[in-house]
């Protein structure tokens, strides 16, 4: 999957776009107990997402690749 456009959600969630059209919604705040991603907690950290295409990433060094996001979103009908 490639991403087209990531938004994130202030609920620690990010809503994903794929580039053939599908979409849905990815929770973030799983990963946030953990040391990489718990900077994310900080909606300023969280809401400066970039997206790579295959992966997302934040300036605090977490990422996500296309693969994780889509095969844990839960995708909208």
């Amino acid at each position: 999957m490639r991403i087209a456009e990531v938004i994130p959600q202030e609920d620690g969630s990010l809503y994903v776009v794929a580039e053939d059209g599908r979409s849905g919604n990815f929770d973030v705040r799983p990963y946030m107990k953990s040391r990489i991603f718990g900077p994310l907690k900080d909606w300023a950290e969280f809401s400066r997402i970039h997206n790579g295409g295959y992966f997302v990433a934040w300036r605090c060094g977490a990422d996500l690749s296309a693969d994780t996001v889509e095969a844990r979103w839960e995708t909208m009908k």
